[in-house]
C-alpha cells in the first residue's frame, strides 16, 4: 500500500530536479492510493511540467489519482532572509488555484464584512453546534449575519437550525434562507434525500466559489465558515480565498481532542489566519438529579489548547441539548433559547468576539 512517507521521499525526487527555482511541498495527503498535494514556488512556465513528472511517477508506484494544488510563494533570494508577505491590496502575490479570479463584493475589503471561519481538529466535537449559536447570538446582539456551512461533505447547519425549506432563485441569483436573523447558504439546500457527497477536491472548490459568487447575501456584518474538521482541501482553500478571516477553534476538554485541534490552530498560523480564540465545547455535565457539574470528557483540553496557541480560552460550553419542542413555531433542534443557560454563555461567547473584533 502507498503511504505518505513514500509519496514524500518521491515527490522530493522529482522536485530536486527543479530545486533551483525554490519548489517545495506540503499538505500532502495519501488514501486509498489517492494523492494529493500542494505545490509552492513553481512558476507558471514549469507548472504543467511539473505536474505531469508527479503524476507519472507517482503512478508507477501505484497512485490511482493525483491532485495537484499551485499556490503562488516565492522563494526567497538567493543569500538573504525571507522577506514577509506583503499585505493585502499592497502588491500580494496573486490568487492561484479554487480562489483565482474570484470576483465577489462580499470578499471586497470595501465591504467591511469580517469573516469568522469556525474549525476543528476532528469530528465530534460540536464545532457546527457552536457555530450556529454564536450566529444566532450575534443576530440577537442586532449584528446581520450569514452562515456558510462549507462542511460539504458533513453538512448539517440546516437541520440544526430546522429548515426546511430550499432556496429561491431571483435574477440568477440565489437567495439564502434566513431564520433567526441569520442567512443561511448549505450544500444541504442541493442535495435530495440527505444523499452523500462523492467528489474530490476540484468540486469542493467550485462548490466553495459558487457560494462566494452566486449568492445575493445582502448586507452583512459577520459572516460564519462551518469549516469540515482537519486541514483539507476545502480548508485550504477558506485560508486562499479569505486571507482576512479569523478563526475560532474547537475542542472538548479530552487531551486527545485538543491535542487534534492544535493542528487546526497550527494551520491558522501558517497561513496568517488570526485566531480569535478557543471554545470548549462539552466541557461538562449538569446532574439533573443532584445539580452538580460532572466532567464527562475529563478537564483541562481548552486551557491547554489556548496556551499552545497563545489564545485566549472564550468559553466552555456544558454537554446538553436545548429543550425545544417540535410544536413551536420557530423550532431548531440545536439552537439554545436567549434566556437558557446555555443561550446565556453563547450570548457572553458573542460579546467576547465583538469586543476582539469592534474594540
Amino acid at each position: 500500500m502507498l503511504t505518505r512517507e513514500q509519496v514524500i521521499d518521491l515527490v522530493g525526487s522529482v522536485t530536486s530536479a527543479y530545486s533551483a527555482d525554490g519548489i517545495t511541498i506540503r499538505d500532502v495527503m495519501v488514501r486509498d492510493r489517492q494523492v494529493s498535494l500542494t505545490v509552492l514556488g513553481a512558476g507558471a512556465d514549469v507548472q504543467a511540467a511539473l505536474e505531469a513528472s508527479l503524476r507519472e511517477a507517482l503512478a508507477r508506484e501505484g497512485a490511482e489519482t493525483v491532485h495537484c494544488r499551485f499556490r503562488s510563494e516565492p522563494a526567497p533570494d538567493a543569500g538573504s532572509k525571507a522577506k514577509p508577505a506583503a499585505p493585502a491590496g499592497a502588491g500580494a502575490a496573486p490568487v492561484q488555484g479554487h480562489g483565482a479570479g474570484l470576483a465577489s463584493a462580499l470578499l471586497d475589503p470595501a465591504s467591511n464584512v469580517k469573516f469568522i471561519a469556525v474549525a476543528s481538529g476532528k469530528g465530534g466535537v460540536g464545532k457546527s453546534t457552536v457555530t450556529v449559536n454564536l450566529a444566532v447570538a450575534l443576530a440577537r446582539r442586532g449584528k446581520r449575519v450569514g452562515i456558510i456551512d462549507a462542511d460539504i461533505y458533513g453538512f448539517s447547519v440546516p437541520d440544526m437550525m430546522g429548515i426546511e425549506e430550499r432556496p429561491n432563485v431571483v435574477n440568477e441569483r440565489v437567495i439564502p434562507i434566513e431564520k433567526f436573523g441569520v442567512k443561511v447558504m448549505s450544500m444541504g439546500f442541493f442535495v435530495e434525500d440527505n444523499s452523500p457527497i462523492v467528489w474530490r477536491g476540484p468540486m469542493l472548490g467550485k462548490m466553495l466559489r459558487n457560494f462566494f459568487q452566486e449568492i445575493e447575501w445582502g448586507e452583512l456584518d459577520y459572516l460564519l465558515l462551518d469549516l469540515p474538521p482537519g486541514t483539507g482541501d476545502v480548508a485550504l482553500d477558506v485560508h486562499q480565498i479569505i486571507p482576512q478571516s479569523k478563526e475560532i477553534i474547537v475542542t472538548t476538554p479530552h487531551a486527545t481532542a485538543a491535542f487534534v485541534a492544535a493542528r487546526a490552530g497550527a494551520m491558522a498560523i501558517k497561513t496568517e489566519h488570526e485566531i480569535i480564540g478557543i471554545v470548549e465545547n462539552m466541557s461538562y455535565y449538569v446532574s439533573t438529579s443532584t445539580g452538580e457539574k460532572e466532567y464527562v470528557f475529563g478537564r483541562g483540553g481548552g486551557a491547554r489548547l489556548a496556551e499552545s496557541l497563545n489564545a485566549d480560552l472564550l468559553a466552555q460550553i456544558p454537554l446538553g441539548a436545548p429543550d425545544n419542542h417540535i410544536s413551536e413555531p420557530d423550532f431548531a433542534p440545536s439552537v439554545y433559547k436567549a434566556d437558557t443557560e446555555t443561550g446565556g454563555l453563547y450570548l457572553e461567547l458573542a460579546d467576547r468576539v465583538l469586543r476582539k473584533l469592534e474594540g
